[in-house]
């Protein structure tokens, strides 16, 4: 019987060649030249993560197989005994889906294929038009139109419509204020303008961002339901998703959630009772491709479609393995894609192209991609406070982000 590949050394590699600080992982198995790549990118808590692998999970799998990525997985959420949070989460996150591009790198096969196989050549995506007005929205919407984009999430001033005048209180504490009732005005008549001008030969979408009391999302859910979006994406908090009931029961809105889920327990109830269209996890949030792959097989029994959460803090790596699971499973719905810069390319060598709308993979085996590291260590990750986690109301009290 051939001696097992095991477990050599497990790198963390942290960079920042954009806004976003990005964690990725590397593992290095016992068989020369063989490593694997995942992403364990959770980039308010970098640092965190960056311990927790090595302090924690390193010591727990050297010298393990690299074949039991399954049982690596489940000793590796257990082996804390508390569970199902986010820091631990990205941290397994990162070795699971190096052990599924070290498995398609044996193989000589692509992760896609080790899944099961394409059902699919490539993956629609959409991106993001933003604007200070609702005319530098609608130009921005055409920009993309013109690129070969034909899903295009469309927002107001950023998330919660910032900007909007209001009146605070003496001694206000900085933070990024927004007002829940102007935003759901001004956002109504942006959406309304956009789709009276580009007709409906483009989808709309839209994220509510977890904004509003559960009754203005209601409100908002059903307003916007004469534009006809593709989906509205996380109209509640995770705390309050037995709402998705009523928000079901009374419109017909496409409805996406989850990229801040860390736990089954917050998918489970929506996917079971059909209250979502769009499941749409952070893949290194949730625990990497092993978790997620399960998921998008639950969800599919439902008829309810991916749509795996895609900013620019998830690595290019982690995007890589989004792609991987879009090309596979039937029930695919569409990727958020972040528009990657040229020094992204240059880090990461196989990160994937669009083209007229659509994400390819390349030929590689695993993941596909790679990482030079020399180039990553020329942009450290920094060190600074969140600004735009502190949201704030017009009267100063905190909210969620």
């Amino acid at each position: 019987m051939p001696k097992p590949i095991t477990i050599q050394d497990i790198k963390v590699i942290l960079t920042q060649p954009g806004k976003s600080r990005l964690c990725v992982v590397k593992v290095i198995t016992s068989e020369p030249g063989l490593y694997g790549l995942g992403c364990a990118t959770f980039t308010q808590r970098i640092f965190a993560v960056a311990t927790a692998i090595e302090r924690h999970l390193k010591p727990f799998l050297l010298g393990r197989d690299v074949d039991r990525i399954e049982e690596i997985w489940n000793m590796s959420l257990v082996h804390g005994y508390w569970r199902n949070g986010p820091v631990l989460n990205n941290a397994i996150s990162g070795v699971d889906q190096a052990l599924w591009d070290i498995k398609g790198k044996r193989a000589g096969m692509s992760v896609c294929d080790l899944l099961g196989g394409k059902s699919r050549e490539a993956a629609q995506v959409y991106v993001h038009a933003d604007g200070r007005d609702k005319e530098e929205v609608l130009d921005n919407v055409r920009a993309f139109m013109g690129q070969g984009y034909r899903f295009i999430r469309v927002q107001l001033g950023g998330y919660g419509g910032q900007g909007s005048p209001m009146v605070k209180p003496r001694n206000a504490p900085p933070g990024a204020y927004f007002d829940p009732r102007d935003y759901c005005r001004r956002t109504l008549d942006m959406i309304a303008f956009v789709r009276e001008q580009v007709g409906d030969e483009v989808e709309l979408l839209h994220d509510i961002h977890e904004r509003l009391a559960p009754i203005h999302a209601l409100a908002f859910a059903k307003d916007v339901e004469p534009f006809k979006l593709f989906f509205l994406e996380d109209a509640l908090a995770p705390e309050d998703i037995a709402w998705f009931r009523l928000i079901r029961g009374q419109c017909a809105t496409p409805l996406a959630m989850g990229e801040l889920f860390n736990n089954p327990q917050e998918w489970q109830l929506l996917i079971q009772e059909r209250l979502i269209d769009f499941i749409r996890m952070h893949i290194s949030q949730m625990g990497g491709i092993t978790p997620a792959r399960n998921v998008a097989i639950f969800a599919g029994q439902y008829g309810i479609r991916t749509a795996w959460h895609g900013p620019s803090d998830t690595s290019p790596v982690g995007h890589a393995a989004n792609l991987q699971l879009d090309l596979w499973h039937p029930n695919f719905g569409v990727q958020e894609w972040y528009r990657p810069s040229e020094l992204d390319y240059a880090i990461f060598p196989g990160l994937p192209v669009v083209q007229d709308g659509y994400l390819y993979p390349n030929d590689q085996p695993g993941l596909g991609i790679d990482i030079d590291e020399g180039l990553a260590a020329k942009y450290p990750c920094q060190d600074f406070v969140e600004q735009w986690t502190q949201t704030r109301l017009p009267d100063g009290g905190p909210a969620r982000p």
